[in-house]
């Protein structure tokens, strides 16, 4: 088998592959792509014996070279959502250039590709990226994920804020959710990329075991918590003026405000044995979750 490099290394997706992975392949055969080769975790991956390359989506040449001599590659896509596009294509024709084998991308399950969806601008980027893939030559693997469960805590607030207002304020309606946390997920990825080529031109749908909504949500809290929390689904209208008025960054207002309509619309309300199937097991219970947040 060849060398496989994990992109996104630093990144907690990134870091979980390669630990997962580290128990399967031979550290020899490990490459992780950093941007600065002079941090900290970089120094902690070549302590490691994992071999080191740096690189960075904005510059294709980088990649190129950081490419070099790799045979498959986990590609994490990019968390800039405007730039995703133009990124993604020096990635995957950096890919081609340095004679890159197989390509494992990180894209999204999703419901409404249209351009009128509530999450059509993050949905458009994994279309493009899935496409040139398809286009590419290279094989590949999608691997759509679904939401990860530590957005739980980002869309709601932590354990202080939580019990402090004793509230889930999120217009999501009755929108149930398959979270899958992240450990699961690079678990399972590690397993895919053991095994790389049983897995060519393949698309996998990555989804929790159990599925969710925010009012559940509130009462597994009020659980594990010991406090009780409801749950309030406002207009999108309230919920945008709301956040405004107490001074959040538009850009934040936004993100959320997408994907709780998203969410609301039943984007991430699918089912698919495909997670469970790789893991031979169900994914972590989203009690246990969120227990170790909020109890």
């Amino acid at each position: 088998m060849g060398k496989t490099l994990i992109t996104g290394a630093t990144g907690g997706l990134g870091k979980a592959v390669v630990e997962f992975l580290s128990k399967k392949l031979d550290k020899s055969q490990i490459a992780v792509l950093v941007r600065d080769g002079q941090s900290e975790q970089a120094g902690l991956f070549k302590q490691q014996g994992l071999d080191l390359r740096t690189g960075d989506y904005d510059n294709q040449d980088s990649l190129v070279k950081a490419f070099s001599g790799i045979d498959t590659l986990y590609f994490i896509s990019g968390p800039d959502i405007i730039a995703r596009h133009i990124q993604h294509e020096k990635v995957i024709q950096a890919a081609k250039e340095a004679g890159v084998k197989h390509v494992f991308y990180t894209s999204t399950v999703r419901k409404d590709e249209s351009l009128t969806a509530p999450l059509s601008i993050v949905v458009s980027g994994h279309l493009k990226t899935e496409l040139l893939l398809k286009e590419s030559g290279l094989n590949y693997t999608l691997l759509r994920h679904s939401l990860y469960a530590e957005v739980i805590p980002m869309f709601i607030g932590d354990k202080a804020k939580v019990l402090e207002t004793k509230s889930i304020y999120l217009p999501v309606e009755a929108g149930k959710v398959a979270f899958v946390p992240r450990r699961d997920f690079a678990q399972a990825a590690a397993m895919l990329l053991a095994d790389a080529k049983a897995h060519e031109n393949k698309t996998y749908h990555l989804l929790g075991s159990e599925k969710i909504n925010f009012e559940e949500v509130a009462q597994l809290i009020s659980e594990v918590s010991g406090e009780k929390v409801s749950f309030h689904s406002p207009s999108v209208e309230e919920f945008e003026t709301t956040l405004k008025a107490v001074g959040l960054p538009q850009e934040i207002i936004s993100t959320l405000s997408s994907f709780s309509q998203g969410i609301a619309r039943g984007e991430f309300d699918q089912e698919s044995l495909d997670l469970e199937t790789i893991h031979g097991r169900k994914t972590l219970d989203l009690r246990t979750f969120l227990s170790r947040i909020y109890s």
